[in-house]
């Protein structure tokens, strides 16, 4: 062969490879921080979340969605990895996984793999000692992670008090204008996302955008003008504001970081239980629908931008939290919890083509907040519990890539491979039954069999007891269990406590129907059934017996 024929072979090569990689789909993974189901697309009549629904509209939304761990980093990391928390061994903030229980290859990592150039914008991963100080960089991201410089302030003395003071509160609203840079982070993230988009080093590459935004996690530092749409006099308590009586006492979340700021304290709460006053009640849940609505702004901004510069028809979205966020159910505050409000999350995915028709039309025209917001119907949905870790092997599916493979049963040193599973068949489905496979994993730490200060965030060393929860179509069934935190093992015979609570009846969970005496025969039953099991599976053999139990219990009734 010639040289000139090598050079038109070499030039064939490149070619075909550019149009492949114009071929595939670009991704845009946007996560907030802290923000439950309150959207309208999730079935909220007071939030007003139009941008997001006008999202939803055109995507398959999974309404029951649930995090690993309700707090940040562990949840992050548990969602980028599809490795559960007992095998990224992180509970608290404060390792590494690569390091601290395996070298795992992550969602944007596996993606910059396979062609595709990865950036972060905000907080995708949790920065600090969880992301090994560089959010994961170079192994995740292309570029270094950006974080909006205005941050830097989010956690000092910048909210107006009654006395004219600047103090470090929860309640927040504040005059953008006159905040330091004159912006806020999300604004900030929002912007760098647009100037990436406009400005792409390679336009034929295709891209993983991850977008993190801060809102509606706390303080609740937002423009004052949001506060408009919920006035106090309209905002409504909790439809259950009591510690519910057959609450274990480690089940509780005594939510200590809301007790530290200091219109909190001013409060002078008792610990553990408060309550918070009523008045001051309201005005949180004001404040939180407030930052959802500007946070929906922020994501409206984003989505407005993919019609604009015709990437719409050509981008996967996906849509979700790390967790949700307890306003006053349960007579708790925060997440650090098992309980639906703070483990479900809201997670729809927008695949063009296949969750909704590709338009010529704008597809996510902007649709301001304060002004006459249309109502929308979800393009699709699934009701059946899914859980966070299922979205890798879910997006690479619909991005064409080869799916991993669902990891050994120990798989410490598998740098591929995934515990979450494929739900991608679930959009192509028409005829959509209750699925009673369909089960969902949270668990959460606790130091103590009471609430101690340290019972929301234990570090490692500190942690005791785990609460391991399965939530089914008709249950949410929990079981604390004694923990090593020095071997990560834990003693399935050790049980402290447990919680059962029957949806259909009690949505709200708040009637704990689980009987130590009654159902230890069920528990020692699937004990000897499993004496090697993994604790998800001995769950899900204690629930099928449990639920045995109950139906028997409600016949003779």
């Amino acid at each position: 062969m010639s040289l000139s024929d090598l050079n038109v072979c070499v030039l064939f090569v490149l070619l075909l490879s550019a149009g492949a990689r114009r071929d595939q789909r670009n991704v845009l993974f946007i996560i907030a921080d802290d923000l439950r189901t309150s959207l309208g697309c999730y079935g909220d009549s007071v939030v007003k979340s139009p941008n997001i629904d006008q999202l939803a509209s055109h995507s398959h939304v999974f309404l029951n969605a649930f995090a690993q761990q309700a707090v940040c980093a562990p949840s992050r990391t548990s969602l980028l990895t599809s490795r559960r928390p007992d095998t990224t061994r992180l509970y608290d903030f404060k390792s590494y996984w690569r390091t601290h229980a395996g070298n795992y290859s992550t969602l944007p990592q596996y993606f910059k793999q396979n062609g595709y150039f990865t950036k972060s914008v905000g907080k995708v991963f949790h920065p600090g000692i969880a992301s090994n100080h560089t959010d994961d960089f170079p192994f995740s991201w292309s570029v270094p992670a950006y974080h909006p410089a205005s941050f830097a302030f989010e956690k000092k003395k910048m909210c107006r008090g009654p006395d004219g003071r600047l103090h470090e509160n929860l309640l927040c609203a504040v005059d953008v204008k006159l905040q330091p840079m004159a912006t806020l982070p999300d604004i900030e993230s929002t912007d760098e996302a647009l100037s990436f988009l406009k400005s792409r080093p390679d336009p034929d590459q295709p891209f993983f955008l991850a977008v993190g935004f801060h809102k509606p996690h706390i303080p609740f530092r937002i423009p004052q003008e949001f506060l408009s749409l919920y006035p106090v006099e309209r905002m409504s308590l909790a439809p259950d504001p009591d510690v519910p009586e057959r609450l274990p006492l480690v089940a509780y979340n005594p939510w200590t970081d809301v007790r530290l700021r200091e219109d909190v304290q001013s409060l002078n709460l008792s610990f553990p239980f408060g309550p918070i006053p009523k008045d001051f009640q309201l005005r949180i849940r004001q404040h939180y629908f407030a930052a959802v609505s500007y946070l929906d702004s922020q994501v409206g901004r984003l989505l407005s931008a993919f019609d604009r510069l015709g990437l719409s028809h050509n981008t996967t979205v996906v849509f979700s939290s790390d967790h949700g966020w307890s306003l006053g159910e349960h007579g708790e505050w925060a997440k650090y919890s098992n309980f639906d409000v703070a483990t479900r999350v809201p997670l729809m995915f927008y695949v063009p083509g296949v969750t909704t028709e590709t338009k010529t039309t704008k597809t996510f025209p902007f649709i301001n907040v304060f002004g006459s917001t249309p109502r929308f119907t979800n393009a699709q949905e699934t009701q059946d519990p899914v859980e966070l870790v299922d979205v890798f092997p879910t997006l690479a599916h619909v991005s064409g890539l080869k799916v991993p493979k669902p990891c050994p049963d120990v798989s410490f040193k598998v740098e591929l491979c995934r515990e979450g599973r494929n739900r991608a068949k679930l959009f192509t489905l028409k005829e959509k039954k209750r699925s009673r496979e369909s089960i969902a994993f949270s668990q959460y730490p606790r130091p103590s069999d009471t609430p101690q200060v340290n019972s929301d965030l234990p570090d490692l060393r500190d942690i005791t007891v785990m609460g391991y929860s399965m939530r089914s179509w008709d249950y949410r069934f929990t079981l604390w269990l004694g923990f090593n935190p020095r071997t990560f093992q834990v003693n399935l015979t050790d049980v402290h406590a447990g919680e059962l609570y029957l949806t259909d009846s009690d949505p709200g969970q708040d009637h704990n129907v689980y009987e130590a005496d009654v159902h230890k025969g069920a528990l020692l039953k699937a004990a000897r059934a499993t004496p090697n099991w993994n604790v998800q599976d001995r769950l899900k053999l204690q629930l099928l017996f449990l639920s045995e139990q109950i139906q028997t219990q409600r016949k003779k009734t």
